[in-house]
């Protein structure tokens, strides 16, 4: 036999071709469908003169053949995006203006809590759109986070929403936050209420077993993770055991081959099996909710059922290849999905890298153990890069939780869904079947705990492109050479010989034994090809979105202190794409800029401490770029000039604006805001609006504008007859570019840990040596942006942590 052993690349090529020109043809990036095929067509020459294994003719056959398979694949692709894009109507163009918008479609995720605390968070298929006087169709995915109680899948809904540009990685055309509680306006179909009715019954039928398996039952069963605690959710991303709860293809292999066991038993006939199989891959798609994940790996158990029947072998990189492709040409906005990312990476990983990984870790542990550890090495190796961009950080302790873990796995997710379907007519069985499942359960949860415990269980990594490019370059480096070893070869430091094939051997013994090296040899390259590969897409996905690449801001900021040159800009996260930003610097776009590299997509209160030019001179351009909700602006309407023209810009952009006074308060988001002092008959310094922040996270931000000292002891004076503040503040953006003018009582009363000093160039001397050593007296640290650069500040293990993102 000559057949083909080692992995099947052939339809590698037009699947990745396929995805770039989706990412290409679906955001800003592109340009012309031309520049698209182009470069389509470049990166499937490479890779096939790289990975295709003929020779003479035949190569160049082979060449020409996938090229026109690319062709075809990205014209496709690129017809279906110009006809869903026509169909998407204005939605994009309400969603960069920050329009307010009546939404009408069907409810197309689970709900799930919104992060910061918003809400609930769910996926809207829109199908019209009312907006600024006009109404009509309008095609796509919006993210839409409301308060109340969510609607069901599957229900039609109507919502008035602000609009919002969409997320980094999420698949969608825009997000959205509803002005009030959503109400179902036709209820979801008989189907879908009958699912629904099931994980309805589950959540019951577990709602009184321990606080784990209320949360790891449903989530290992359906992929509903609402009531996973806090700090165990926290323990399973420490310790890469998110999966266990992520619906994917790990869960659809359990599901189909405890059918196929069955049908086996049963002696069910071919013809019997597929429709069977068909019919249960359907139906726990509808079960779960069909998300990229649970797609990804529907769209490939139809290519292994259509080989199946067949009664061709279904190879896992074609089935994958073939699936993704399909998938995009239905949805090419999932080319920009980190879910999608994801799960395609990981399958690959695992489909091109166990077999090699464990060959080569048999010796030493066998061939069971060598398995074990080889499938979570290999997705973590694919997936690593992805990760990074949504968390800088490396979990080391994944490969050895996840051996531990995943025998717990299949008995967790069988008693699971077997309590999900006996939940609406047997409450009582499925209770204890439910319990039963909270056993494995429970060591998965206990593997979780110990592990995210152990020092230096994860890693911190850089952020942005420049650390996902990092990670996959070291990756490469010790993957290679690992691969590269023959199996079962020792290692030394001595230079290797390779084995020689004996002469007196047959020449077709000969050309056997050597055909038998090729496999390993194409799977290396193929790995080192591929997994770079795989990362650049990743960071394309997130550079095209808009996030800041080399030397950006991390992903999870809290406090930012905006580098704007001789001026003041402090932002707090309110919201995953939303902030409390306190003044806009000077004029120019230096702020706006900012809140753009933040990924700040609305501003739900905007705080003007006062009209020097230095604070509200990049209003317009704000104003231009993000919508704002609130603002609060100083009492006195002093300079003159450049008062009236923000009051004149903030009455025309339509933000509510309120003039600060001492105790006004209030919440923006998930921040709560207090306005600490706002004098109406000082100059224009002293009439500052300070105000006092605390983020989701519990940090304590104080922003003192330009209050100069005899304000500061006036506002010294307030605060400890209000009895504020509780202890000392986390944060302290210090007055008046760290002038030499400060209060040493309120220093000491506040007592920062931190004090961010926004100042550039200048000639008043700012920041002054007595200010900074006021503050470096009461154990502040003191960070300036004309040193840091934009200065970034994090909470990492319950800590703050400072990341500059210039000079």
């Amino acid at each position: 036999m000559t057949g083909r052993t080692g992995p099947d690349l052939r339809l590698v090529p037009v699947s990745l071709a396929t995805w770039c020109a989706a990412w290409l043809l679906t955001g800003p990036a592109a340009s012309s469908a031309t520049m698209v095929a182009a470069g389509a067509v470049v990166l499937g020459a490479v890779v096939l003169a790289l990975l295709v294994p003929a020779r003479g003719r035949g190569r160049r056959g082979a060449v020409c053949a996938h090229l026109l398979l690319v062709l075809v694949g990205v014209g496709a692709l690129a017809a279906g995006v110009q006809v869903q894009q026509a169909a998407r109507g204005p939605l994009e163009d309400l969603a960069t203006a920050g329009a307010v918008a009546t939404l009408r479609g069907s409810v197309v995720s689970q709900a799930e809590p919104a992060p910061f605390g918003q809400g609930e968070r769910w996926t809207l298929a829109v199908e019209h759109v009312d907006a600024r006087g006009v109404a009509g169709p309008g095609r796509g995915h919006v993210e839409v986070t409301a308060p109340g109680d969510p609607p069901r899948y599957g229900a039609r809904v109507e919502v008035d929403v602000r609009l919002g540009p969409p997320g980094i990685g999420a698949g969608t055309v825009a997000e959205a936050v509803a002005l009030a509680p959503v109400a179902e306006a036709v209820a979801p179909g008989a189907v879908l209420r009958g699912t629904s009715r099931m994980r309805d019954a589950l959540l019951d039928v577990t709602d009184g077993l321990s606080p784990q398996a209320r949360g790891l039952v449903p989530g290992a069963a359906v992929g509903d993770t609402t009531r996973v605690p806090d700090d165990l959710d926290a323990a399973m991303r420490t310790s890469g055991l998110t999966h266990v709860t992520a619906v994917s293809g790990s869960h659809f292999a359990i599901v189909l081959a405890v059918a196929t066991a069955l049908l086996v038993a049963v002696r069910a006939p071919r013809a019997v099996r597929v429709p069977v199989l068909l019919v249960v891959a359907v139906g726990f798609v509808v079960l779960v909710r069909p998300e990229p994940s649970v797609l990804r790996a529907a769209w490939t158990c139809g290519v292994a059922l259509l080989a199946l029947a067949l009664g061709r072998p279904a190879a896992g990189l074609p089935a994958l290849a073939t699936a993704s492709t399909l998938l995009l040409m239905v949805d090419p906005w999932q080319s920009r999905s980190f879910g999608f990312a994801l799960s395609c990476a990981a399958t690959a990983g695992i489909v091109l890298l166990t077999g090699p990984l464990a060959r080569r870790m048999a010796p030493w542990c066998g061939r069971a153990g060598a398995f074990a550890l080889a499938v979570p090495w290999a997705a973590q190796i694919a997936c690593g890069p992805v990760l990074v961009l949504l968390d800088p950080s490396v979990a080391v302790m994944s490969v050895p939780a996840n051996v531990l873990a995943a025998p717990a796995l299949v008995p967790a997710t069988v008693l699971g869904l077997t309590a999900t379907l006996l939940a609406p007519g047997a409450p009582g069985l499925a209770t204890v079947v439910a319990w039963t499942a909270g056993l494995p359960t429970a060591w998965i949860a206990a593997v979780a705990t110990f592990f995210a415990g152990l020092p230096g269980a994860l890693l911190p990594w850089w952020s942005g492109a420049s650390g996902a490019l990092a990670l996959a370059v070291v990756t490469a480096a010790v993957l290679v050479p690992v691969l590269r070893r023959p199996p079962g070869r020792g290692w030394t430091v001595l230079p290797t010989v390779r084995p020689t094939v004996l002469r007196r051997r047959t020449g077709n013994r000969r050309r056997r034994a050597v055909r038998a090296t090729r496999p390993a040899a194409v799977t290396a390259l193929a790995a080192a090809v591929l997994v770079p590969i795989l990362a650049g897409a990743a960071v394309l996905l997130v550079v095209g979105r808009g996030a800041v690449g080399a030397g950006g801001p991390p992903a999870d900021w809290q406090v930012v202190a905006c580098d704007v040159g001789q001026g003041d800009t402090l932002v707090v996260r309110s919201g995953p794409s939303s902030a409390v930003v306190v003044d806009v610097g000077p004029p120019g776009h230096a702020a706006a800029r900012c809140l753009d590299a933040l990924g700040v997509r609305r501003v739900d209160l905007l705080v003007l401490s006062h009209f020097h030019t230095d604070h509200v001179g990049g209003l317009d351009a704000v104003l231009a770029r993000q919508p704002v909700g609130a603002v609060l602006v100083s009492a006195v309407p002093e300079p003159a000039a450049p008062a009236q023209r923000t009051l004149a810009a903030l009455a025309g952009s339509g933000a509510r604006v309120t003039t600060g006074s001492r105790g006004l308060q209030g919440r923006a988001g998930d921040v709560g805001w207090r306005v600490l002092g706002a004098a109406d008959t000082a100059g224009a310094n002293d009439s500052s609006v300070a105000v006092s922040l605390r983020t989701a996270g519990g940090v304590d931000v104080v922003a003192l504008g330009d209050l100069e000292e005899p304000g500061q002891d006036a506002l010294h004076a307030d605060l400890v007859a209000d009895g504020l503040p509780d202890g000392p503040v986390e944060v302290l953006k210090m007055a008046h570019h760290g002038s030499a003018s400060q209060s040493t009582r309120l220093a000491r009363l506040l007592a920062p840990d931190v004090v961010l000093v926004p100042v550039g160039q200048n000639d008043y001397g700012h920041p002054t040596r007595a200010a900074l050593d006021l503050y470096a007296g009461v154990g502040a640290r003191t960070v300036r942006t004309d040193e840091c650069g934009t200065a970034v500040l994090t909470v990492r293990a319950g800590r703050l942590a400072l990341s500059c993102t210039g000079t």
